[in-house]
């Protein structure tokens, strides 16, 4: 079997899972799902990856609401626009710090709260608990993988020994 098979399969499990724990915990479950792929587009495994990404991901809440509450204070439409090209700036050049690196995952969090219509107190769980599930789906099929791998190993062993005997 595959790594990508292997993956696909506790990826599938885990994501049926998923929108269980959502609903029961009333989290956003499509909000979870932009945690997981914030974890898997990072491609950087382990807690590090997962760091990033729930750093990045909370980063891009923080700055949707910035735009939101800046945006409300004035009945301009050009105000919103200016604030949201200042944001966006601000979005790209926080990249310089490597715990911030990963672009896309601000970008993520932000068009979260956007969708949720700025409730970020749903927002940020959901994409923190979704990060972590990422980290599991991949985890776990990698875990698969080895262990199938190794299974196979020993089997081939083992017959190569009966052979020889």
């Amino acid at each position: 079997m595959s790594v990508l098979v292997a993956i696909a399969i506790t990826t599938g499990i885990l994501s049926g899972i998923w929108g269980w724990v959502a609903v029961s915990l009333g989290l956003l479950s499509w909000g979870g799902f932009l945690g997981c792929t914030t974890y898997f587009a990072l491609q950087r495994d382990g807690i590090k990856g997962v760091g990033v990404s729930i750093a990045t991901n909370l980063s891009g809440v923080f700055w949707a609401m910035v735009i939101i509450k800046l945006s409300s204070m004035v009945s301009l439409d050009i105000i919103g626009y200016v604030v949201t090209a200042l944001v966006a700036f601000m979005m790209c050049v926080q990249a310089k710090k490597s715990w911030l690196s990963f672009i896309p995952g601000t970008f993520i969090g932000s068009c979260a709260t956007f969708a949720a219509n700025g409730n970020w107190q749903l927002v940020v769980p959901s994409l923190i608990v979704g990060v972590i599930f990422g980290y599991l789906m991949k985890s776990s099929g990698l875990w698969l993988h080895a262990k199938l791998t190794e299974k196979k190993t020993a089997d081939t062993d083992c017959d190569t020994q009966l052979i020889k005997d």
